[in-house]
């Protein structure tokens, strides 16, 4: 046991006041200052219109816009800083112009977009948490860079699967419309074999519907939410897997790559010293 001759301090970490964190962080506090005001004259105008749903949107994106501050004050977790800001800007994209201005129906691609960017994001905060333990002297936790990777990649696809859940559950229950639906042209399905014998019927050039009488128009059939759900689902195995293979080689290298460097959250340097002061103690 080696001998301790500093004086004992209580096994906590200092504490960062706002002010350190915005002198710190200035870029992100300047983007975080620009969004938050345009939230705000969001709500302002729907509180105007009356529209107490976008204006408890308006309210969660705020609440939102604080939680990688919160992290990182609270749980000595330092966030880089181009991952924060892109989580910023991901709250605010989903929420204000996905929700809001109705970006998810005017813009297909949009909803593709910020999918494959959680796939991406996920599967970095899983690969972050996984790699913390992994370098904690505290645990006894010791991974290959490929485990690492899986970890992180099995974690993203976990979060998109509960999402999806969450989407389904909302719609069901709650007669909203959260899996958009999707026009096609052609079905391939058994449930129209009237000889029930498992045999694909398909109805091709499919050009519009008749519900009750009336023809929707939408110059197809209506895909009720199935597409867009597999379609999430695999733009976020994209991201997902984008981020694992560039995991890999950060803990191959472990740490020399710089752009990996600006996705991977780590503990504070004062969490990391409290651990050395830990290991001296033992």
């Amino acid at each position: 046991m080696l001998a301790n001759t500093k004086a004992k301090t209580p096994n906590k970490f200092k504490h960062v006041s706002f002010k350190e964190q915005v002198k710190k962080n200035k870029s992100v506090f300047i983007i975080y200052v620009i969004l938050r005001t345009l939230v705000v004259g969001v709500m302002v105008l729907q509180i105007l219109n009356r529209d107490w749903e976008n204006v408890f949107l308006c309210a969660l994106t705020l609440i939102l816009f604080t939680v990688p501050s919160f992290i990182q004050r609270n749980w000595h977790i330092e966030i880089p800083n181009v991952l924060e800001i892109i989580i910023l800007f991901f709250i605010f994209a989903a929420e204000i112009l996905g929700e809001i201005s109705s970006y998810y129906v005017r813009y297909p691609g949009w909803d593709t977009a910020l999918h494959t960017t959680t796939g991406f994001l996920a599967a970095a905060i899983g690969f972050s948490l996984v790699d913390i333990l992994n370098r904690s002297d505290r645990v006894k936790f010791d991974l290959s860079p490929l485990f690492v990777s899986i970890v992180a990649f099995c974690f993203s696809m976990t979060i998109a699967v509960l999402w999806e859940f969450f989407e389904f559950s909302m719609d069901h229950f709650f007669a909203m419309d959260m899996q958009k639906d999707t026009i096609v042209h052609v079905i391939n399905s058994v449930t129209l074999d009237p000889t029930l014998s498992n045999t694909v019927v398909s109805i091709k050039g499919i050009d519009d519907v008749i519900v009750n009488g009336t023809a929707l128009g939408l110059g197809g059939y209506l895909d009720i939410g199935l597409l867009d759900t597999m379609k999430d689902m695999f733009v976020n195995f994209i991201g997902a897997v984008v981020f694992s293979f560039i995991g890999y080689f950060y803990i191959k290298g472990r740490g020399q790559g710089k752009f990996a460097k600006k996705f991977i959250p780590t503990l504070s340097s004062d969490s990391l010293n409290s651990e050395e002061k830990d290991t001296d103690k033992a």
